[in-house]
């Protein structure tokens, strides 16, 4: 595994890391971070924590990505609308059985095509075909699996699809703090960062004991730490 670089950089490699994981972690805006690194005696500007979140985030993403298990086999697949820079754009989801985000994808079409464009990409970056597809009644999702011969594999209706449409929320919550994204562009690599993240801490911690909810938030400390490791 490569290990990340933080020479030229003015401030240790801990404040890096403790910036960006704030950042990603919370629903914090720039100058959120600033405040909260301050009140630990770290002067460090917003800007700043900006530049370390663009340059670091999407490193650790995929050093994150690569050290996670298998997904479930069973795939959810919801759509939702954001506004960007005063343009309808389409936010493409998918999660597996345990609310893992999967993929995300933005679009400027809910159809067909921008359904297949989904498919395809988790397909060929999860490397096998899940045992079952759930979405909702939108017809875009038949045809795209009538594409690629996966009918069979099509669960829709009542609320089965839930998990996917939940799963929807941190963004929502994260678009509010951050007053809309500025372009399709910029809310890719964000949300792509952020779900990879976030999926290394999601804790389903209503449904576990608190002995188990510490370790595994120790674990996930722990892989946060691995993959952030200086040169």
């Amino acid at each position: 595994m490569n290990i990340i670089s933080y020479r030229r950089h003015r401030f240790p490699a801990e404040i890096v890391q403790c910036a960006v994981w704030l950042y990603f972690r919370f629903p914090l805006s720039y100058r959120d971070a600033e405040d909260l690194l301050a009140e630990r005696g770290i002067e460090v500007s917003y800007e700043t924590v900006r530049r370390w979140a663009l340059k670091f985030g999407l490193d650790y993403a995929r050093k994150l990505r690569r050290l996670r298990p298998r997904p479930d086999g069973r795939w959810y697949l919801d759509e939702v609308f954001v506004s960007i820079n005063g343009k309808r754009r389409y936010l493409w989801r998918a999660v597996d059985g345990e609310g893992e985000v999967l993929d995300i994808l933005v679009q400027p079409r809910r159809n067909k095509k921008a359904a297949l464009k989904l498919m395809r990409k988790l397909l060929k970056k999860q490397g096998y075909a899940p045992n079952k597809v759930v979405t909702d009644k939108l017809p875009s999702y038949g045809a795209a699996l009538r594409d690629l011969s996966m009918t069979e594999k099509h669960v829709t209706g009542g609320r089965s699809n839930n998990r996917a449409e939940n799963s929807h929320l941190p963004v929502r919550q994260r678009e509010r703090r951050m007053q809309g994204f500025k372009s399709a562009g910029s809310a890719q690599r964000f949300l792509s960062t952020h779900a990879v993240i976030y999926n290394t801490f999601y804790v389903q911690r209503h449904l576990i004991a608190r002995k188990t909810m510490r370790q595994f938030r120790g674990e996930a400390m722990n892989t946060w730490r691995t993959v952030t490791t200086t040169a």
